[in-house]
């Protein structure tokens, strides 16, 4: 599913990646761990396409086989919004829209028909056990369900990849229990992919793999 290799990333002077490998598979869940300032989100944003590395001869982006060096801002855009899906910390809902609405965004980005939108992300939202949310707007939410709801909006387009960068961080313990466990049974019905950069612990424990990051290396 991603391939990567000799992944570099300068900022200014900073030296943030320092050729960065990577390989991982269809229908793994991969946990990125290590200090913050190790280089965790910067890698995200890269396999994620919304930031670039630094371009050299020996440096490689692959996701689904498709090579993406060299691909233009419009082509990497429809391929983000089709391929991928992204969880954030802080779940991104836009405040003056419905759960519904904020999930049915990327759909209607990809020109899919209001109909079509919004019938996929009342299943989402039913999966996700917020049938009775979908006309609250994130303020009239728990945390637990803004997250579930940003869990849809990643979902909506039936992305091969998810990315996650700390997605229970901002959630008490129970909730993000029921977050991690939730990922596991996403990638067993659907089979999608995943790659979640956090500290805690007990989601790292519970991926397929585990890689640590410092100072902008694959230690292990």
């Amino acid at each position: 599913m991603i391939r990567a290799q000799q992944i570099n990333k300068h900022f200014g002077e900073l030296h943030v990646l320092r050729g960065v490998d990577i390989d991982v598979a269809k229908g793994e869940v991969v946990a990125i761990v290590g200090p913050s300032g190790a280089g965790k989100t910067s890698l995200l944003h890269i396999l994620g396409t919304l930031s670039a590395a630094d371009p050299t001869p020996t440096s490689e982006l692959r996701i689904a086989g498709l090579n993406l060096h060299g691909l233009s801002d419009k082509a990497l855009a429809a391929f983000r919004n089709t391929k991928i899906g992204f969880i954030f910390q802080f779940h991104q809902l836009l405040p003056e829209f419905t759960a519904l609405e904020n999930v049915c965004i990327p759909a209607f980005i990809a020109r899919r028909t209001k109909l079509d939108a919004e019938t996929k992300a009342k299943e989402l939202l039913d999966y996700l056990g917020l049938k009775e949310r979908y006309h609250h707007k994130p303020n009239e939410l728990s945390g637990g369900e803004q997250q579930r709801v940003a869990v849809a909006r990643a979902l909506i387009n039936n992305p091969e990849l998810i990315l996650a960068d700390e997605p229970s961080g901002n959630l008490d313990t129970g909730s993000a229990q029921k977050l991690h466990e939730l990922f596991f049974e996403l990638r067993d019905q659907f089979g999608q992919t995943f790659v979640i950069v956090t500290h805690n612990t007990e989601l790292a424990a519970m991926a397929d793999r585990t890689l640590s990051m410092q100072d902008g290396r694959i230690v292990s």
